[in-house]
């Protein structure tokens, strides 16, 4: 069985190592494109960016039975955007990958943002993809919270053809916990541990929360490939799974370990 480690080294050739099927869950945040160099002139940009994360993806599936999720943004340069989340679900789905329905990451964007034409930049993409059929472990109402409105009457919908067909029941009676949906709320700038600051791209530990509380089961492995200050190997020691973590730079190892030794 696998245990809990860190492992500096590029991802591609790292994660080949570990065994088939031995991750329950794949969640991280790559580089967005070219936005920052991280100290090893990360430069890959458009195509050559989605190429590289189809095979990321790819290698990642190979050793998950779960779920592999990113959170990617393409960039803006020159009032156009390089659309490279959606041209990565386009060739992950071409691939013959099952892609399932993108997740958003609801941020608090810098007020003022968007430049003298455009809006603040307030969700980034989640990803997804796995093996396909159902996941075979899963918990999506674990960060849900109590239904905000009493169900009405039997609900409906509509067929093929247009026609409306009623419901037998209510598909929302007697629920106590609801399902918490696509966007994921995570506003406010709080990352969980000052040590995140020190990383170039923190993420905070609410949304590494989401998906280790709804798709890794107690117990299981989380796998990041890119590890940062190690926001999501904290928030899996604190809820009880595993994590491995890896990461090219030999200062973000010792970042997360920091992290790890301040995390209950």
């Amino acid at each position: 069985m696998l245990g809990s480690r860190l492992i500096m080294g590029d991802c591609l050739q790292v994660i080949k190592t570990l065994p088939p099927k031995s991750i329950d869950l794949v969640f991280g945040s790559p580089p967005y494109e070219d936005c920052r160099t991280y100290n090893i002139d990360f430069n890959l940009t458009g195509q050559d960016w989605v190429d590289w994360m189809v095979e990321v993806y790819r290698i990642c599936l190979s050793r998950c039975k779960g779920l592999v999720a990113f959170v990617v943004q393409g960039r803006t340069w020159k009032y156009q955007w390089t659309c490279t989340p959606a041209l990565l679900i386009a060739d992950l789905h071409r691939a013959g990958i099952c892609v399932r329905e993108p997740l958003y990451f609801h941020r608090s964007g810098i007020p003022g943002s968007g430049g003298p034409d455009d809006m603040r930049h307030d969700l980034e993409y989640i990803v997804r993809a796995t093996n396909g059929g159902r996941l075979p472990w899963s918990d999506n109402i674990a960060c849900g919270e109590p239904p905000k409105f009493k169900p009405g009457g039997n609900e409906s919908h509509r067929t093929q053809n247009g026609n409306r067909v009623q419901n037998k029941k209510n598909a929302s009676s007697g629920l106590k916990i609801a399902n918490p949906g696509n966007i994921i709320h995570c506003s406010g700038g709080h990352l969980g541990s000052k040590l995140a600051h020190e990383n170039e791209a923190p993420f905070p530990e609410k949304l590494a929360e989401f998906f280790i509380k709804s798709f890794c089961p107690p117990g299981g492995i989380v796998l990041d490939p890119f590890l940062g200050s190690g926001t999501t190997c904290a928030v899996a020691k604190k809820l009880g799974r595993r994590y491995i973590g890896v990461d090219i730079r030999q200062s973000q190892i010792e970042l997360t370990q920091r992290r790890l030794n301040e995390t209950i």
